[in-house]
């Protein structure tokens, strides 16, 4: 090896590495290297290593196994809400449908039982009418009842005297007969 050195104003001055049994610095880190991985298989760390990873890998596939039963178990779930919700939007629109049937013949009821009112409406009126008709015309004829009596009284009054009286009175006596 040459040696390394500086350089100064007046020249090169030698410098060399220290050694220790014969071997630099280099060879002895190599040979505390190959002694630590001696020491590392002697004492099994690439095993209790290997172990480790082992019991991690098992837990991962463990909590991969759990995932996958968890996605299962959500998909069926999500299967069953899904089912339900589309049983409920069916049972909403059932609902809906009797609802608008039922709306519909009350509806229909209503008009009917309307139409069935104003007949019975127009009916008492009509029979009010009728009633005040009749009641119009009795009352007409009590007022032609009331003068017919008073324009007979007047004129029996005017021509009827005390004579046309005893006249009166035989013939009716006259007219009834004997009684026996």
């Amino acid at each position: 090896m040459e040696p390394v050195g500086t350089v100064a104003h007046e020249g090169v001055a030698p410098h060399t590495d220290p050694e220790a049994v014969g071997m630099d610095a280099t060879a002895w880190v190599s040979l505390a290297m190959a002694a630590f991985i001696a020491i590392l298989l002697f004492k099994k760390v690439p095993a209790l290593i290997g172990s480790v990873l082992d019991g991690r890998i098992a837990q991962i596939k463990e909590q991969l196994a759990e995932a996958t039963r968890l996605r299962a178990e959500a998909e069926a779930l999500k299967g069953e809400y899904e089912a339900k919700l589309a049983a409920a939007a069916g049972e909403a629109d059932a609902m809906r449908k009797a609802a608008e049937h039922e709306a519909e013949g009350l509806i229909a009821d209503a008009k009917v039982n309307a139409d069935a009112l104003i007949v019975r409406r127009q009916k008492m009126a009509e029979d009010k009418i009728g009633a005040a008709e009749r009641a119009a015309i009795v009352a007409i004829r009590a007022k032609a009842v009331n003068a017919a009596t008073t324009a007979a009284a007047v004129l029996i009054a005017q021509g009827h005297d005390a004579q046309a009286d005893k006249a009166l009175v035989d013939r009716a006596i006259t007219g009834l007969g004997t009684i026996n």
